[in-house]
């Protein structure tokens, strides 16, 4: 009876084996399988040392024969797939020839770009000019106030009401109101231009680093990256459009105020006329 039981628990160690994954799986069930088969049903004690051997060898036998015909035929359907992926989908040198032309590309090109970028563009000599450019292009967006006093302090106050008729005051309150809007965006708009580049600039590193496969989701975050890009050039379109829109209407104004003029004229004449 014990040796049906251990020819049995043979065969179910044997499928055991035979069902393990990883190597690390069939050492471990062999393992527990010699350590079950000698404490718990190897044979009567009068053939204890003859059974623990026999035990132990089946185990081997086992071990030796069907599940390393098993393993071996695993690792080889194994190195036959890696050899697929990199020789037909995954060209390791196509890859490697690729990642170092995009680390070319970032020598030859991102410093003389970035140094381009940054050019250093500031022309205002006078104190209170200076204080407007520098406000205007430090890409800041938390001190929009600094920048409506600079703007004041450079191009003057509204003229009050005794110093200048109210269609000029209202005239004057929007062009400058127009002026700081566009100022405002400009200086939001370079503000998430740094991040973009940023942004292009870690895509870009990331394809001259990327595995094998995620060219997709770098795609994906490139095209990501440049519709923000148009959205932000056509946020900066529509404030040129606007500042166009308000020299227009600045022009029509002073056409407008031609037409009262000699409206007004005209009925001094008549007056006169009149009176005479």
């Amino acid at each position: 009876m014990h040796y049906f039981s251990f020819a049995l628990f043979a065969l179910v160690c044997g499928w055991l084996m035979l069902a393990a994954k990883t190597r690390r799986q069939a050492v471990a069930i062999a393992v527990a399988g010699v350590l079950v088969s000698t404490l718990v049903i190897a044979p009567p004690p009068a053939e204890a040392q003859g059974g623990i051997i026999q035990a132990i060898q089946a185990v081997l036998d086992v071990i030796n024969g069907a599940i390393q015909t098993a393993l071996n035929a695993i690792n080889t359907t194994r190195a036959a797939v890696n050899n697929l992926y990199q020789n037909l989908i995954w060209p390791v040198q196509l890859i490697n020839q690729a990642k170092a032309q995009i680390v070319q590309m970032i020598n030859q090109y991102r410093t003389l770009m970035a140094s381009i970028l940054n050019i250093d563009l500031h022309s205002a000599t006078l104190a209170t000019p200076q204080s407007l450019e520098n406000a205007i292009r430090d890409h800041q967006v938390n001190n929009f106030s600094a920048l409506t006093q600079a703007f004041g302090n450079t191009y003057g106050a509204i003229p009050l009401s005794t110093d200048a008729s109210q269609a000029d005051r209202d005239m004057s309150d929007m062009d400058d109101a127009l002026t700081l809007d566009s100022l405002k965006t400009l200086k939001v708009s370079d503000s998430a231009t740094d991040l973009e580049l940023q942004a292009a600039d870690s895509i870009e590193t990331s394809a001259s680093e990327a595995a094998p496969g995620s060219a997709p989701f770098l795609t994906a975050s490139a095209v990501a990256s440049s519709i923000r890009s148009q959205a932000l050039t056509q946020k900066m379109l529509a404030a040129e459009l606007r500042q166009e829109a308000a020299h227009i209407a600045h022009q029509n104004g002073f056409r407008k105020r031609g037409a009262a003029f000699s409206t007004q004229l005209r009925g001094v004449i008549m007056n006169l006329l009149q009176h005479n």
